[in-house]
């Protein structure tokens, strides 16, 4: 165990996930994949004003959290955005937060029309 395991504990795919969402250069990236997938290092970087470099380090950090994944097309690497651990977190974090207030407002919606 290391030191930083042992004061903080182990870090979860949860945190990696959140980690990765509060950067909004990530969230960029993200949403440039959600619009088309399968883009390049050189595609990404061009919509950025950053160096090559600080792309590829934010794209490493997706792919740590699992929602960026790759494959080789030749001398190419593709990215892909993999919407599985967004879905997660949302299942865990805000479904199940938000799921009584929905419910309370579509009850309170429905009474307030048998009124009217």
């Amino acid at each position: 165990m290391t030191f930083w395991s042992r004061i903080f504990g182990d870090v979860t795919d949860d945190d990696r996930v959140f980690k990765a969402l509060a950067d909004p250069t990530r969230r960029l990236l993200l949403d440039r994949l959600f619009v088309r997938d399968g883009r390049t290092l050189t595609e990404l970087e061009s919509e950025l004003d950053m160096t090559r470099f600080g792309v590829m380090k934010h794209l490493r950090v997706l792919e740590d959290a699992g929602l960026v994944v790759t494959r080789r097309s030749g001398r190419e690497k593709l990215h892909f955005l993999n919407p599985v651990p967004i879905r997660l977190i949302h299942d865990r974090w805000i479904d199940k937060y938000t799921e009584r207030q929905v419910t309370a407002l579509a009850d309170l919606k429905a009474e307030l029309e048998n009124e009217a």
